[in-house]
């Protein structure tokens, strides 16, 4: 791959993540303090990002694989996102604000997946060249707390309006970037191959079952964590809320480039295990921690996002990989995707509106955030249980000997 375009592909990650980190942590701060919605608000609010990511596939396997060159589509859809979201920096009341946050939302999850896509294409080893890109997208998240922090942002419109500058920056740069042609022209696409149903094939084989259930379950717990810390943070007292909440994306780094050796020390079973044991560990500093003697409680559990990330979502990811067969694979991902990012992330955000209002308090701190971690905990370390007793990880390689498998591809 030229230099040039690792050039643009980087910039292109950057600037994709850098719109996303500019309102999505603090957006609970907003939500809470300055527009004063309630749990039952703010929950849906965060669920407009599950929601469109459930429905995304259908946009990007139905209409922009199959008509339009990627890049073309990506520009559109952040300069039509960056105007929603100057439009939602304008409005108060949750029922102009939800309808508006969802609109953009579909605009821009799509993106994730066609800005990968685009950079595959680009590619001659995907392998070796992908993480040095998609590296910069994490930076450009990190970036983004910096400078809403920097601007005092933490809790106006005006990191919408910032995210809303970026996202039509970032349309109008992706005119720039080398044509991708759209990568199913010409093919006829299902709703089944959409949503990858072909992998319910895969569910026969018990251990994959128990993945994907305790998969699901275990990002309802999680949804507390995106939706509810950086509200956390700011009622306590904790100052400069979005540059500290950028630790956990440094830790992600981190743990990232070090993943292989606890691989080989782990393995895939151990792997998944101590990243949900770190978000009820997460989960419980929180409940224990304040914002005196205890506040290294607050910066362990959010350094603990390396960890709860990486050793969950990408071993995740890498355990399907290796479990499905190689006809299975991208339908095995797609489903597992819309299963967790999309269907336990939506429910969760459900979840922790009701929590929050169910512990709302008349004293100095509107809510009693010692119970409402204790409730993603519990959740969280049950899961945990459950699948530490009934998951396997039979180390067989894809496409041999293994029974379960043969069975699943039948």
């Amino acid at each position: 791959m030229p230099t040039s375009v690792r050039v643009k592909l980087s910039v292109l990650m950057f600037l994709q993540y850098f719109v996303w980190g500019s309102w999505y942590v603090t957006m609970g701060p907003y939500l809470n303090e300055t527009l004063t919605f309630t749990g039952q608000e703010q929950g849906p609010a965060y669920g407009t990002t599950a929601l469109a990511a459930m429905l995304s596939p259908f946009f990007v396997g139905m209409v922009a694989d199959r008509f339009f060159a990627t890049e073309r589509i990506l520009a559109v859809l952040h300069i039509v996102g960056g105007l929603l979201l100057l439009y939602v920096s304008t409005v108060t009341t949750f029922g102009r604000f939800y309808p508006g946050l969802l609109a953009y939302t579909l605009c821009y999850m799509p993106t994730l997946a066609l800005s990968n896509s685009l950079s595959f294409h680009q590619m001659t080893d995907p392998g070796k060249q992908f993480p040095g890109v998609r590296v910069l997208g994490t930076i450009g998240w990190i970036v983004a707390g910096y400078v809403i922090g920097f601007l005092g942002f933490g809790t106006s419109a005006g990191m919408f309006k910032t995210a809303a500058a970026a996202s039509i920056v970032l349309g109008v740069y992706c005119f720039t970037l080398p044509h991708t042609p759209p990568a199913k022209l010409g093919h006829a696409v299902t709703v089944r191959d959409i949503l990858g149903l072909d992998a319910l094939k895969l569910m026969k084989e018990r251990s994959f079952a128990i993945f994907v259930v305790g998969s699901f379950l275990i990002c309802i717990p999680l949804q507390f964590y995106y939706g509810l810390a950086g509200t956390f943070l700011s009622e306590i007292g904790v100052q400069n809320v979005p540059t500290k909440m950028t630790l956990g994306q440094v830790s992600e780094i981190f743990f990232m480039l070090v993943m292989p050796i606890f691989f080989i020390r782990l393995g895939v079973k151990w792997m998944l295990i101590v990243g949900m044991l770190a978000w009820t560990t997460r989960y419980l500093l929180f409940s224990w921690g304040d914002n005196g003697a205890l506040v290294w409680m607050l910066y362990v559990g959010i350094l603990l996002h390396g960890i709860c990330y990486d050793f969950f979502f990408v071993t995740g990811q890498i355990y399907v990989d290796k479990r499905a067969p190689g006809d299975l694979r991208a339908a095995a991902q797609g489903f597992i995707a819309f299963v967790t990012l999309g269907v336990g992330m939506f429910i969760g955000s459900l979840v922790f509106g009701r929590v929050l209002d169910m512990y709302r308090t008349s004293g100095p701190v509107p809510h009693n955030w010692s119970a409402v971690w204790l409730v993603p905990a519990v959740a969280a370390g049950g899961v945990l249980l459950l699948f530490a007793l009934f998951f396997q990880d039979r180390d067989v390689p894809v496409g041999a000997t293994d029974p379960a498998v043969a069975k699943a591809r039948a």
